[in-house]
């Protein structure tokens, strides 16, 4: 799968903060993680479209 952050973004985000090189993995890996259950929640409820609530 692609990456889902931007690590520009994360960044900038963190503002004055240094990032090590592995948190953007770990990060990609819980924002799929995220996905992934808020996809199974719309599909419980029998919907293709995610929305906010299913985070």
């Amino acid at each position: 799968m692609a990456d889902l952050i931007v690590k520009a973004a994360v960044k900038e985000a963190l503002q004055d903060k240094n990032v090590a090189s592995d948190f953007y993995d770990a990060l990609d890996e819980e924002v799929k993680e995220l996905l992934e259950d808020a996809a199974r929640r719309a599909e419980q409820n029998d919907r293709k479209t995610v929305q906010p609530r299913d985070l």
